[in-house]
């Protein structure tokens, strides 16, 4: 079926245009005349019931009266007359529709319907939908232009290597002109559009059995199915071709925040950055990177242990000097920058220092940065680069608008960045590359699950200690106080207080019994029937306060995170996150990631934590992604207490899905 889905949609012999206009200069006519003007070799079928012919060819009533099967149908109506076209198609057995309209669930409620109904008449007779709001699909290499984007306008459609899946229609035809300003082009092009059915990760997925497809780029602006994108990514690793994503979303303007700590202080685009990470997609921050990073990566694997170091060497001093700067920005240092501007650009001195460059023990990579001479002087300009030899990977700037020594440099397969940004932003997006990692099992949490709902603090408390955090607090009844070690901290539990130390809620350091129920009826005397219990627990110092926060994201399921913690938790945001469930070695990494616990792993000889325990807490917190009636749950803080002693919850949260 799989094999069945891609040769229709990539590489279709018979193609129905229905609704195609007989004015060549409609939206609804560009699919058939770019079809025509890059020489699709196979069948074109214009479906218009009140047409004899359509821009010189033939034309059919309906998809009944064509004769021969259709690979695949565009349709190109107005909305309202799309579920009848979907039906037509998937009544004659189409294998794949696309829909080109808008209307659908991006509008509300009724158009959702209306795009409900039309996946359903879809599968009724077992056809794959493409869109809706889709701008088609492009196959340079097989003459196929099947979209109305505007840049298909160009004389010829440039064939390539890479293959771009973008939820943008205008952004199909952005990267393939950007593409072909640089003088190469694309293997397959595709536009998902709503993804009412076939989404992003779907379409990729089918990309990495493509032959003629080394590398996947992704333009999104959200994420639908995760699953999709994740057996995607597993299988592109296991065939060595990289995917490469751009998505929107960067702003805590482009996402809505959930609104415990968790949810502040994370977001929904710092979840999608651990989902990317876990499944082995590298994400960039700027559309050129989009395109000129894939050279650094085809034929290679994630770097092990990077040093997150570069070797330079430039002809031009301002110009090394721009990427050193940019890259110090993202946190990667300059190991050594070799300037031959005294020399010029002289094959002979560039190549000996750029090969001693990607020999270097201390980087990752070599970065040759050409000067003037890559505008006017091209073969010339690059000789040293593509001469350099050793075993880290090469990548250029150019400093000039040198469009032919890009190009020359890309066919040989060195990544070449137009500007010291573009080029840090995709030497970083390298360094953060990682291999697919495992998903480790969540285990039995039954006896967690049970004890849900938790909307209260002691609730939540007992759910993590099923998980196998251990609760040293106990509940306090001020007419019978327990008895205690003292001196105690005493909190009230309340269900709708969220932040009891502003509310004083919270006391330290209780010296007795006396002062405990004092406490308490000073607490019930300001808040009264909204507390509905006390706990106490043991006065600690431990070597580091931490937030463990889970969330259900709702783009990319369940994640993981970690951050200095306490009342400073949302002002630091120090913060680390993974995909949940995670394993002990990735706990631990997460450990190192934030700055604020330098303390607690013997900074300057200090105490160390108990980090063992810290990191089997992380694994327990995140074991609630088994469990999907959790929406978001928090330790904040958990103190961290000496090496060998342990951790103390000090405060809980469970809010449902």
């Amino acid at each position: 079926m799989t094999q069945t889905l891609a040769a229709a949609l990539f590489q279709p012999r018979r193609i129905a245009l229905i609704g195609a206009s007989t004015d060549p200069n409609r939206l609804t006519a560009r699919a058939q005349v770019y079809l025509r003007q890059h020489h699709f070799p196979g069948a074109l079928y214009p479906v218009n019931p009140r047409a004899e012919t359509v821009l010189g060819e033939p034309a059919w009533k309906s998809l009944r009266d064509i004769p021969e099967p259709i690979d695949f149908a565009y349709i190109l109506v107005g909305t309202e007359h799309v579920e009848a076209a979907v039906a037509d198609c998937a009544a004659r057995g189409v294998p794949v529709a696309c829909v080109l309209a808008d209307g659908f669930a991006e509008t509300g409620p009724e158009g959702a319907a209306l795009q409900s109904r039309i996946v359903h008449a879809a599968r009724q007779g077992g056809m794959r939908l493409l869109g809706p709001n889709s701008m088609g699909v492009i196959n340079p290499p097989g003459a196929m232009a099947c979209s109305v984007n505007a840049a298909l306008a160009a004389e010829t459609l440039p064939k390539g290597s890479w293959s771009l899946v973008s939820q943008s229609g205008s952004v199909m035809g952005t990267l393939l002109s950007r593409a072909a300003a640089r003088g190469f082009g694309f293997a397959k092009i595709i536009g998902t559009g709503n993804e009412a059915d076939l989404t992003a990760g779907e379409v990729a997925d089918l990309l990495v059995d493509d032959p003629e497809t080394d590398a996947i780029l992704l333009f999104l602006e959200t994420i639908r199915e995760p699953d999709h994108f994740e057996r995607a990514a597993r299988r592109a690793h296991a065939a060595n071709k990289p995917i490469i994503a751009y998505k929107l979303g960067r702003s805590e303007a482009g996402a809505a925040l959930a609104t415990t700590h968790t949810g502040a202080m994370t977001g929904s685009d710092a979840a999608t950055d651990a989902f990317f990470r876990d499944i082995g997609i590298l994400r960039v921050d700027m559309l050129e990177t989009l395109l000129e990073l894939p050279p650094l990566l085809i034929g290679a694997k994630p770097p092990i242990h990077p040093n997150r170091a570069v070797r330079i060497v430039t002809t031009t001093g301002g110009g090394g000097a721009m990427v050193v700067d940019r890259l110090g920005v993202l946190g990667i240092a300059t190991a050594g920058m070799v300037d031959t501007t005294p020399a010029g650009a002289r094959k002979d001195t560039v190549a000996t220092a750029l090969t001693e460059a990607r020999n270097a023990e201390d980087a990752d990579v070599a970065i040759a940065v050409v000067g003037s001479s890559a505008q006017f002087r091209p073969q010339d300009a690059i000789a040293g680069a593509l001469a350099a030899t050793g075993k880290s990977p090469i990548a250029a700037f150019l400093l000039p608008e040198a469009t032919a020594s890009l190009k020359l440099l890309a066919e040989a397969g060195i990544a070449a960045f137009r500007t010291p940004e573009a080029c840090a932003d995709g030497i970083r997006a390298y360094l953060d590359w990682h291999a697919p990692s495992p998903r480790p099992d969540s285990g039995d949490v039954s006896a967690a699950a049970n004890l849900l709902p938790a909307p209260t603090e002691s609730a939540a408390r007992a759910v993590f200690a099923a998980l196998g955090i251990q609760d040293r607090a106990v509940a306090v009844d001020p007419a019978r106080p327990p008895k205690l070690a003292y001196p105690v901290a005493l909190k009230a539990v309340s269900p709708d207080i969220a932040h009891k130390t502003e509310a004083g809620l919270v006391a330290l350091d209780i010296p007795g019994e006396p002062a405990l129920v004092a406490a308490c009826a000073d607490m019930a005397a300001r808040h009264g029937p909204r507390i509905t219990g006390f706990i106490a627990e043991p006065m600690v110092k431990g070597t580091a306060e931490v937030i463990i926060g889970y969330r259900r994201d709702p783009l990319v399921g369940p994640v993981v995170a970690l951050g200095a913690g306490g009342v400073l938790a949302e002002i630091y945001r120090d913060v680390t996150l993974r995909r949940a469930p995670v394993d002990l070695a990735t706990a631990h990494d997460m450990i190192g990631a934030v700055k604020g616990l330098a303390p607690a792993r013997g900074y300057r000889n200090l105490p160390k934590g108990d980090l063992a325990a810290l990191a089997d807490a992380i694994v327990a917190v995140s074991r609630l992604a088994a469990i999907a009636t959790v929406g978001e749950a928090e330790i904040n803080p958990l103190i961290v207490l000496r090496e060998g002693q342990g951790v103390v919850m000090a405060d809980a949260l469970i809010t449902p899905a």
